[in-house]
């Protein structure tokens, strides 16, 4: 466990679970139309390294793992902007419960993947991962998350508080 990839991917592992866990907790807020402060600074910034620490892993070609990271980081880049510069600012409310709910999706999907992979009753039942069960499985996941995403954006469009300037990052320029 002391190899530098075996570090590396412990630490991915960890950050990867701490985005998911805070990202549920966003996903909450969202559904209740309430404000998540820290959960989501440590969703937006856990995922963003669970994304970006992916491109760090040793590969000889470009793979579907990274064309999945690149797509989370452009989610992640809307639901940053339109969090914390944009305020979440009229259609900025909606576009980050859409980006929000997506981020967390496509970490959860690969959640889903690894499952498969690495527990042994799973990977039993789909060691290749294009049996029935894990499409079932993959399915499933998209249709819960295509539900939680539909009821978010509502909800956001019926919202009408915004964020104040000092909820948002700091800025080195005044405004």
């Amino acid at each position: 466990m002391n190899s530098p990839l075996a570090i590396l991917t412990l630490a991915h592992v960890l950050v990867s679970l701490v985005g998911l866990g805070s990202g549920f907790v966003v996903l909450w807020g969202l559904l209740n139309n309430k404000q998540c402060g820290r959960w989501t600074a440590a969703f937006l910034i856990t995922t963003i390294a669970t994304s970006a620490s992916g491109f760090v892993f040793p590969a000889d070609r470009l793979t579907p793992a990274h064309l999945l990271g690149i797509l989370s980081l452009a989610v992640l880049a809307v639901a940053v902007v339109a969090h914390y510069q944009r305020l979440l600012a009229g259609r900025w409310r909606v576009a980050y419960a859409v980006s929000a709910v997506t981020a967390q999706y496509l970490n959860f999907f690969v959640l889903v993947v690894q499952l498969f992979l690495k527990v042994p009753a799973l990977k039993a039942l789909a060691p290749t991962q294009t049996e029935p069960v894990f499409a079932v499985a993959q399915l499933v996941t998209l249709a819960a998350f295509l539900g939680v995403g539909v009821v978010a954006a509502v909800r956001s469009r019926n919202g009408t508080d915004t964020l104040r300037p000092s909820q948002a990052l700091p800025s080195r320029h005044p405004r």
